[in-house]
């Protein structure tokens, strides 16, 4: 789960937070629909539909883990994109001054990133700051 990852972020990056005057960041990003054939069989309206409950999902993440932020003395300070996940945080980092970016791996697999593409990878290899990758503990 997302919000685990940012507990055992916090527990391990906490001390650091707190002595510096450093601000978290916390960016989800709302993929827009892009498969081209569910544009053409949906309508206009499902598709806002669709759209604005993935916007709603979003701001309750954020929330919750900008919740858990305090819970650990943290100033966080939450952004929502939407787009491509990929190219979203990337130019998050780079319009933002970001100095440190975090993520989390999902594990998706390697038949699945082949076919999806890999965030975390992209970013480790695009991100104009040094990138942390947080593996799901088993």
């Amino acid at each position: 789960m997302l919000l685990c990852g940012y507990s055992i972020i916090l527990k391990n990056l906490s001390a650091t937070l707190l002595s510096s005057s450093s601000t978290l960041s916390l960016l989800p990003t709302v993929t827009t629909l892009s498969l081209p054939l569910l544009a053409l069989l949906a309508s206009p309206e499902f598709i806002n539909n669709v759209q604005e409950q993935n916007k709603k999902v979003s701001v309750a993440l954020l929330e919750k883990a900008k919740s858990i932020c305090a819970g650990q003395g943290v100033n966080a300070e939450t952004i929502s994109e939407v787009g491509d996940a990929k190219q979203a945080i990337c130019d998050a980092v780079q319009k933002l001054n970001i100095t440190l970016l975090i993520l989390g791996d999902r594990g998706i697999g390697k038949i699945k990133r082949a076919f999806l593409g890999s965030v975390s990878n992209h970013c480790v290899h695009n991100a104009k700051c040094p990138v942390l990758v947080v593996k799901k503990s088993n």
